[in-house]
């Protein structure tokens, strides 16, 4: 693999690109599995995990399956490298029937990193050893639940002070506001949690809950920059505004933000502006907006014909002027807000070969992202690597000369994926939930 900037480019994967066949007695070396290029699987061959390629991997499974979460900040120190690791995650299933629904808080802790493959020659006393420390390395899990009466679409939390909340657009119409500090005390405590399971957790309503959208939605966005200022847009091309009143609710514009002509999938506040935002639509087109103008004259800038097609995700840069995007054309790309009138992105990559699901600028490195895909890839990128002419990875294997040079890494592995954040407190780490359930994992490019 070639070594690009100080980052080691990486293609093998989780569940991953190293293609070996069962076939023993015809054995040959192990081959890069490149998803989407080159031959398909052949009889008798399997994908292999190379577990030198990850710093740290772990799955959890939830019962059913959880279209959205948000990583919830904590307070156990920014930049955290040092293993084992603890997060919290809050979540929200998507069941077969409306009211085995939860909204769940997870805790994740003890999260060691991979271990190195055996040494050649280990005796039986290394062997014992590393069993009993196999036990002291097992990931925990504990879970708090809520019941909530349909699925939840989307979930994004916000501390507002020293409140963490949590929007929840359901898939009966609702837009939901939860307080999660309950559930934070009772995931640290398994006896209180045993008591909160057993006496409250039927009791936990909503905080406010707002039914105007006259249907369901996906698309939520707390403000980075005004404290309980939120966005939510639903699939009848409608966006409403909610602005934070005295005592703890929320006053909800009745005037939609007009300009979509179709389903709005994604809100994106601006970082850096308190009342600019971006949304994204099946109708392909990526708007500006600005709060100050009445919501039918708002739309300030449009790229009518931003993907072909429907445009999934979108994430504002938190570190440069850049806004990414994801459509069902398999494409990302990436516009630059100075030059958007031009209706042309600064640059396009396509590497999935399905719709794009999710999309994330790292929030610490101003040039690396994420993405993942409805065919099964998260894929990691870094815009400021150049192929090295010196690296001997495409003469190796000629299938990488294809490879977008800033493509650092593809995870496989998961089934349907829907969506991924970078762990905004420790760097590199990405959380992902699919219908096979949550990974955690950061890779050795990042």
């Amino acid at each position: 693999m070639a070594a690009r900037k100080g980052r080691r480019r990486t293609c093998e994967t989780g569940e991953p690109m190293e293609a070996e066949s069962g076939d023993t007695s015809s054995e040959g070396p192990a081959q890069v599995y490149l998803p989407g290029r080159g031959p398909p699987l052949r009889e008798g061959e399997e994908l292999v995990m190379d577990e030198e390629a990850y710093v740290l991997y772990h799955r959890a499974q939830t019962g059913a399956p959880c279209l959205s979460f948000d990583i919830v900040r904590d307070h156990l120190g920014d930049n955290r490298t040092e293993l084992p690791l603890t997060l919290y995650l809050c979540a929200g299933t998507q069941a077969e029937s409306a009211q085995s629904n939860r909204l769940m808080m997870l805790r994740m802790h003890n999260l060691h990193g991979t271990k190195p493959p055996p040494s050649e020659g280990s005796d039986e006393e290394e062997e014992e050893e590393d069993e009993e420390d196999e036990e002291e390395r097992k990931p925990q899990l504990e879970l708090a639940m809520v019941p909530h009466y349909g699925g939840i679409n989307r979930v994004r939390v916000s501390w507002l002070g020293e409140e963490p909340v949590a929007g929840v657009w359901s898939e009966k119409g609702q837009v939901e506001v939860f307080a999660l500090r309950r559930l934070l005390q009772v995931v640290e405590d398994p006896q209180a949690l045993a008591a909160f399971l057993r006496d409250e957790q039927a009791q936990m309503k909503p905080i406010f809950s707002f039914a105007g959208h006259m249907g369901e939605g996906f698309a939520l966005d707390w403000s980075p920059r005004v404290t309980g200022r939120l966005l939510t847009g639903d699939c009848q091309k409608n966006i409403h505004l909610w602005t934070p009143t005295d005592g703890g609710s929320w006053h909800v514009d009745q005037r939609p933000f007009v300009g979509h002509t179709r389903s709005v999938e994604d809100l994106q506040w601006s970082p850096t502006e308190n009342t600019v935002f971006a949304s994204c639509s099946a109708d392909a087109s990526i708007r500006i907006w600005d709060i100050r103008a009445a919501p039918s004259k708002a739309c300030m800038l449009t790229t009518a014909t931003a993907h072909d097609g429907d445009v999934n995700v979108i994430s504002w840069s938190r570190r440069e002027p850049f806004l990414l995007s994801g459509g069902d054309d398999g494409a990302l790309k990436i516009w630059d807000l100075r030059q958007f009138k031009s209706g042309s992105p600064v640059a396009t990559f396509k590497q999935h070969v399905a719709p794009v699901t999710s999309v994330e600028w790292h929030p610490q490195d101003s040039g690396v992202f994420a993405a993942s895909g409805a065919d099964h890839q998260i894929t990691q990128w870094d815009l400021a690597v150049e192929r090295d002419p010196e690296a001997g990875d495409v003469e190796a294997d000629p299938g990488l000369a294809d490879l977008p040079q800033q493509l650092l890494f593809v995870h496989q592995g998961e089934t349907e994926l829907k969506e991924l954040h970078w762990h905004p407190q420790c760097p590199g780490l990405l959380v992902s939930t699919a219908l096979s359930g949550f990974t955690i994992f950061r890779t050795i490019s990042i």
